[in-house]
């Protein structure tokens, strides 16, 4: 088992927060993570991360508006101004870290980025694995709307409650649980957590968050979609719907599992990425 470091870089007008992990001369994996009251890169990958750095150079930022990386005295307007500076923060650490091409992991928000990121650099980017990711066409659920709300009652009851909502079954969090709970409530209460998190979780007009289908056929890159079945976030019709699209794609869904497969699943998460990647599914 390896290990990974955590540093911070400067991407445009602000210094992006990362783990990054393996040889530098390594194919990269970038994994991307998703939303939500505290979310952070480690708390995301943290369990994956250190089981690839014998093979690939890994890389995990927090993203805009989330975790230790600058928080904007003046907040990004709409979902679409976020969208595209987080996909900006991406290039640039990419082209800071001197990464020409890398293949992408993107958790549900993150996932979103990694569509968002192919469309606009489609050339540098060779796979793309998206785990309960949004972006397809879906019906939204009652548990996004108490995410978007959390800051009404944020107490570490209503994060214990939001964060066991990520799995199907708590009992996989295990004594992860307290820890997860431990890191995000802290950052919850730095107010420029929170101060982001306001003017980043709002409810979004019918379609917002999908990729358009002519968007998704121009998609040439080899897409693994992995999403469980009890996701409560995101509903698995987001990722039947892109495989309709998608030229060059296959899903997997997992029974008994809520949106958190990496935790849930992680030795079938951690195996099917390493085949995906190597060329053996």
């Amino acid at each position: 088992m390896g290990s990974y470091e955590t540093k911070k870089i400067t991407t445009g007008n602000f210094q992006t927060f990362y783990c990054e992990g393996g040889e530098s001369n390594s194919e990269t994996i970038i994994f991307l993570h998703g939303s939500g009251p505290g979310a952070t890169s480690e708390t995301n990958w943290r369990n994956i991360l250190p089981a690839l750095t014998d093979r690939y150079h890994v890389i995990a930022p927090d993203m805009y508006g989330f975790g230790n990386t600058d928080h904007p005295d003046e907040p990004p307007k709409s979902f679409w101004e976020w969208t595209n500076c987080r996909v900006e923060q991406v290039l640039a650490l990419m082209d800071q870290l001197k990464i020409e091409r890398a293949k992408l992991v993107g958790n549900s928000m993150g996932g979103y980025v990694s569509l968002n990121l192919v469309m606009t650099a489609p050339e540098r980017f060779e796979k793309v694995l998206l785990m309960g990711s949004a972006g397809g066409e879906a019906p939204p659920t009652p548990e996004i709307g108490r995410m978007i709300g959390f800051y009404r009652n944020p107490t570490h009851a209503a994060l214990e409650n939001l964060t066991k909502w990520f799995v199907y079954d708590e009992k996989s969090l295990g004594g992860e649980l307290e820890s997860v709970l431990r890191e995000r409530y802290e950052m919850i209460m730095r107010p420029e957590v929170r101060k982001s998190y306001l003017n980043n979780m709002f409810p979004m007009g019918p379609g917002e968050n999908i990729i358009p289908p002519s968007a998704l056929k121009r998609m040439e890159q080899p897409f693994l979609l992995l999403h469980g079945v009890e996701d409560r976030f995101v509903a698995k019709e987001s990722s039947l719907s892109m495989l309709e699209h998608l030229p060059n794609a296959q899903l997997h869904l997992f029974k008994g599992c809520g949106h958190w497969i990496q935790i849930e699943k992680r030795e079938s998460f951690f195996n099917m990425l390493v085949r995906f990647f190597e060329g053996d599914m």
